[in-house]
């Protein structure tokens, strides 16, 4: 009770207010920093400091106070901290007791496990030891192997060998062995490299001297070949020709070829084969290749040269038979060495062997002198390229050496044909043949297959071609003739294509020719032009008889030319040559055209009074039309005939389009619209007329003459339209208008004149519809202009 009576004076005593706010603050933690700074800025710290100690002294009181309260409690805390400081010092005796038995134990059987770690590590030592020697065993017996392999000329189990050597290389773990086996392997591997060269070394002196044989044999294969096709190809034609007479009856046999086993070239390659493989293996394969292409190029250089001392027609065979068999071993080589020789390579080498044999060629063709002995030379040279063309080697450039005769008698024969042909077109008037007798209409049209129908006509025949196509016929003919005479006396046996290639030659380069600088010579007319055209169709025509003459000549079935790729060049080019006739026939006819229609500077551009009869021009132009379609329906084939009428109709719609655009037309009016119009449809009723009575219109129905008109109609349909401003119109456009330029319409619209320029035109009772129309019409200028 003393006590806190006396507690609550010292409160009461020393509580002032600001003790009071302090005491708070410090028992609710708060920050007492703005306190202080507060009193040293305002100078007075010592109220702060007496604060700050009465509060002291107050806790001071409290926490005697609070011990004082608690005292028998804390009493008993040092009571029972006292008992357990004496269980834990029997506690703490106990473990010591219990280690030091533990210590007892343990020390046993640290002993145990340090003996038993130190037989671990042994035992991995021992092991690791074991592993390296197997390890070294191993290579060691490898390195045995590979001795062996090597010594008994095992050359690829011995680089395999190599190839384990070294893959277990790294795991060798004695240095010194590690690093003599790795030196002793280079070394191996060059010394299989020389054993395999020289063995390539000696193949390659073997294959040499084999060569001859090989070319010999092949050659002859390529003799016996020939000549077995020679005797099948005898006993067709004879065949053939019995067929065609009916005579006989005949029993068809089918020959059998026994194939000899001696027949297949038989060389070894084995060596050439292991030595490339080996280099693989060894990873040096491009080092080999050009080792062996360098050699063999080397061979080739050699076998190339001739002896200088020995004629040439004696040893041409040997010669020819040792370049075929290098090739032909250098072909197996390409296919079966697995890229030892790459076509580039072989093609090199074979470019150069050609390149050589092609000079010595015309070399010796150069000094001989007698036809029997450039014939010999001739039947082993072919025979060397068929050989090898069997191979797939190009020879057309050695054979070519051997036509150097062939190529300068034809083209002698060639300048005679060309003197000829151009001396019967100079005289030729292309004029229609007439002939009077049956004998004519064989020996000009029959002979040649000119004819168009198996009905023999009635006579005199007017045939649609002039006297040239015959004639030049005949010429071709001989042509034919006199080539297949001097190629046949040569060994070539398939020359009909040597004979299509002149033909077209003849047939192109003389007469296409010929009538080309006719045709473009300027010095002929329409007829001419016509008659031109006419023939070149027939010519077309008459290439498939030459073609069929050809293949007679030579023996060919006419089966065999029936392919379209079996067809003369020379048929397409007259065909080219036929347009360009047609384009030469329409710029004549397009050019006279144009001399009608300058007449329509003649045209009163400015009429007050309306014409309901077309002008005189277009009478002119529909009469030299007329007269020009009857008579192109008379020699030309319909299309060509359709080529020519649309050419001519679409001119002339030109031509009135660009009156209307030309600059002597300044202003036109609506009268000479309506004129312009009556002669359009004059034209357009012609054109209908003539494209049904010529039959043209059962070959092109959906077309016809008038639509070539379509832009002078569309033309004139709108300058005499009501309301002309629909023209802007995209839909009416299209549909009445489409094929209408807008420049072209808004350079013509400017130069119209809806009305005339009488005195009193606008009195006229027209001249309600003619104000509306000029006011439609004004419209359309102004769009058009905002358009261009």
């Amino acid at each position: 009770m003393n006590a806190k009576t006396k507690r609550r004076t010292v409160t009461e005593n020393g509580d002032t207010g600001e003790d009071s706010v302090l005491a708070t603050m410090i028992s609710n933690g708060e920050d007492l920093g703005p306190m202080v700074r507060l009193s040293f800025e305002t100078g007075k710290p010592e109220a702060l400091l007496h604060q700050l100690k009465h509060v002291v002294k107050k806790k001071e009181v409290e926490i005697e106070e609070l011990c004082k309260l608690h005292y028998e409690e804390f009493i008993l805390a040092v009571d029972e901290l006292r008992g357990v400081l004496v269980d834990a010092e029997e506690l703490k005796s106990e473990l010591a007791s219990d280690n030091f038995r533990l210590q007892e134990v343990g020390s046993a059987l640290l002993m145990k496990l340090e003996e038993l770690l130190e037989s671990y590590s042994v035992k991995k030592n021992v092991t690791e030891a074991i592993k390296m020697s197997k390890s070294c065993v191993q290579v060691l017996d490898l390195c045995v192997k590979c001795n062996n392999h090597v010594s008994e000329g095992r050359f690829y189990p011995a680089l395999k060998a190599v190839d384990l050597i070294e893959k277990y290389l790294q795991n060798i773990p004695v240095k010194t062995l590690q690093s003599l086996v790795a030196k002793r392997i280079p070394l191996l591997k060059s010394h299989i490299e020389k054993r395999v060269c020289s063995e390539v070394n000696e193949w390659l002196v073997q294959i040499r001297s084999a060569a001859k044989d090989i070319g010999q044999t092949a050659i002859g294969y390529a003799a016996s070949a020939r000549q077995r096709e020679e005797d099948m190809l005898a006993r067709q034609r004879k065949a053939e020709e019995q067929s065609c007479l009916g005579l006989g009856d005949f029993t068809y046999t089918l020959d059998v070829e026994e194939i000899d086993d001696n027949s297949v070239l038989k060389f070894d390659l084995t060596p050439l084969y292991r030595a490339y493989h080996i280099h693989n293996c060894l990873g040096i394969q491009e080092q080999f290749r050009e080792y062996y292409h360098k050699n063999r190029f080397l061979q080739l250089n050699s076998d190339l040269q001739i002896s200088s001392t020995q004629p040439f027609l004696e040893s041409h065979r040997t010669f020819l038979a040792l370049v075929a068999g290098y090739f032909i071993v250098e072909d197996r080589v390409l296919r079966t060495a697995g890229g030892l020789l790459s076509p580039t390579e072989l093609e090199t080498m074979w470019e150069t062997a050609v390149a050589r044999v092609t000079s010595i060629l015309e070399e010796q063709f150069s000094h001989m002198d007698t036809a029997s002995h450039l014939l010999l030379v001739k039947d082993c040279v072919t025979l060397f390229g068929a050989t090898l063309r069997q191979y797939g080697y190009e020879v057309a450039t050695i054979l070519e050496t051997l036509n150097s005769s062939r190529d300068k008698y034809h083209e002698l024969l060639l300048t005679e044909c060309r003197q000829q042909i151009n001396d019967v077109i100079t005289n030729d008037s292309c004029e229609q043949m007439v002939m009077k007798k049956e004998s004519e209409y064989q020996a000009n049209v029959l002979l040649f297959h000119l004819q168009t129908s198996d009905i023999m006509p009635a006579f005199p025949y007017i045939a649609p071609f002039s006297s040239m196509v015959p004639e030049c016929c005949r010429i071709v003919r001989s042509f034919v003739k006199d080539s297949v005479n001097y190629l046949s006396y040569g060994a070539e046996m398939n020359y009909f294509d040597f004979v299509l290639k002149y033909l077209d030659k003849l047939l192109i380069d003389v007469l296409n020719e010929i009538i080309l600088n006719t045709i473009n010579s300027g010095s002929i007319g329409v007829s001419q032009a016509m008659g031109i055209a006419a023939n070149m169709a027939v010519l077309e025509r008459a290439c498939d008889y030459f073609l069929q003459h050809a293949a007679q000549q030579c023996g060919i079935p006419g089966r065999s030319i029936d392919r379209p790729q079996g067809g003369l060049t020379a048929k397409v080019v007259f065909r080219t040559s036929r347009d360009a006739a047609y384009l030469a026939l329409l710029s004549l006819v397009n050019t006279k055209l144009d001399e009608f229609m300058a007449l329509t500077e003649n045209v009163n551009w400015t009429s007050d009074d309306a014409s309901q009869h077309a002008n005189e021009y277009i009478n002119e132009v529909v009469i030299y039309l007329d007269t020009v379609l009857s008579t192109a329906q008379q020699i030309l084939p319909r299309d060509a005939l359709y080529k020519v009428g649309n050419g001519a109709f679409e001119h002339i719609s030109n031509s009135i389009v660009g009156a209307f655009l030309s600059d002597t037309v300044k202003r036109f009016s609506v009268n000479a619209v309506m004129s312009i119009n009556n002669d359009l449809k004059a034209l357009e009723s012609f054109a209908d007329e003539r494209f049904h009575s010529t039959g043209v219109h059962e070959i092109y129905k959906d077309g016809s003459f008038r639509s070539c008109l379509v832009e002078a109609r569309q033309l004139i349909n709108l300058l005499l339209s009501s309301q002309p401003e629909n023209f802007m119109n995209p839909v009416i456009r299209v549909k009445n208008y489409n094929a209408l330029d807008y420049k072209k319409v808004a350079t013509i619209c400017e130069k119209y004149k809806d009305s005339p320029d009488g005195l009193f035109g606008s009195l006229s009772n027209r001249a309600s519809k003619q104000s509306a129309r000029k006011k439609s019409m004004d419209v359309l200028k102004k769009r058009l202009r905002d358009f261009n």
